[in-house]
């Protein structure tokens, strides 16, 4: 939609459906959110055996415990995160005032870009930590770990794809501001000259002006008589 501040539509304009599923930062947000999902599920539900030894529950990637913490752990903020940003994204078009807009497009940007670089890292984490692991008993939970380790890397291109929209909604968003009062104008359709005040009477084509008003040349200079 175009016509309102940073990317998004005029405020108050009604909220289409149709308009929504083909925004693209409403869809990668989704796909955001479906990431977060596949992640910490994997890993919550078979990220885990308990050892025969001791009965105690061992994290699958090497036995770290941070590893499979911090796994869960950006993804539970992923999911939640994902969500607000979904409402934020729908009622986008809604925020009358450019400061509200300027504040939520910087935080999306922000947020998004940590958080691809927070997942590269779990990705790393991850991947190391399952380098090292040995086989779990009758393979179990190989499966989803490995999925957490895929979706990890997935989620990098996601969130950066969700700040790399945030940065054009923001330079959009800077360049109105600052440019020319002319460009404005004409963005606004201007440069057709002043219209006349509207309702005002159109000048009488009969009307002539006095004589006096009359522009006289060097050699129309008259002496008076007396």
């Amino acid at each position: 939609m175009e016509g309102g501040a940073y990317g998004g539509g005029k405020a108050g304009a009604p909220l289409r459906p149709a308009d929504l599923i083909r925004r693209p930062p409403l869809v990668l947000r989704a796909v955001c959110w479906l990431f977060s999902v596949i992640i910490f599920g994997c890993i919550s539900s078979k990220g885990w055996i308990v050892d025969t030894e001791s009965g105690k529950e061992v994290c699958l990637y090497n036995g770290d415990t941070n590893a499979c913490n911090y796994g869960v752990g950006i993804s539970v903020i992923a999911f939640l995160a994902s969500i607000g940003f979904i409402v934020g994204e729908v009622m986008f078009d809604q925020m009358s005032s450019v400061k509200t807009r300027k504040h939520y497009v910087l935080g999306d940007l922000g947020f998004s870009a940590f958080w691809a670089f927070l997942y590269f890292v779990g990705f790393c984490y991850l991947t190391n930590a399952w380098g090292k692991s040995a086989d779990p008993p009758e393979g179990v939970g190989v499966n989803q770990v490995q999925a957490a380790i895929a979706f990890s890397f997935f989620a990098i291109f996601t969130w950066a794809g969700c700040a790399f929209f945030a940065f054009q909604r923001f330079r959009q968003g800077a360049e109105a501001a600052f440019a020319p009062s002319y460009e404005v104008e004409g963005a606004l359709g201007g440069g057709g000259g002043y219209s006349s005040y509207p309702g005002a009477p159109d000048p009488d084509p009969a009307y002539q002006d006095p004589p006096f008003t009359q522009q006289r040349g060097p050699g129309d200079f008259q002496a008076p008589t007396y």
